[in-house]
């Protein structure tokens, strides 16, 4: 699967009723990941909190939160995310924009993972 700058990713999710935190990492691989999307329900310290990342060679960034947090357990939802160069660009679930540096700066990502207690309702690219 590719992502390309100028296309849209979508994607419908359920988080579990227990969830405590999920993520999606769009990159080149495990180990270089442009972006971690990690909304944390309660995890690491955080309630409430989306923190994104970014990882090169194995080593991770400086870590950026947001605290518009528009998700709920057991309930579906939907956002989309798009990218250039310089930015990621994800609309959330209740419309809100945040945005998170593309730290590896490419056009092209064939790597994409979602972890955690979350069920994928679809995933959609154009």
């Amino acid at each position: 699967m590719t992502f390309k700058e100028g296309q849209e990713f979508k994607i419908r999710l359920k988080p579990k009723d227990d969830c405590c935190n999920f993520s999606i990492n769009i990159g080149h691989d495990s180990e270089n990941i442009a972006l971690h999307f990690n909304p944390r329900f309660e995890h690491g310290g955080d309630v409430n909190t989306i923190v994104c990342n970014s990882q090169s060679g194995g080593c991770w960034g400086d870590e950026q939160r947001e605290g518009d947090f528009p998700f709920c357990r057991g309930e579906e939802c939907k956002f989309h995310i798009n990218f250039n160069m310089e930015q990621f660009y994800i609309k959330l679930p209740d419309g809100h924009m945040m945005h998170f540096p593309n730290r590896l700066g490419e056009v092209k990502y064939q790597h994409f993972e979602v972890c955690g207690d979350v069920k994928i309702i679809g995933i959609k690219i154009k």
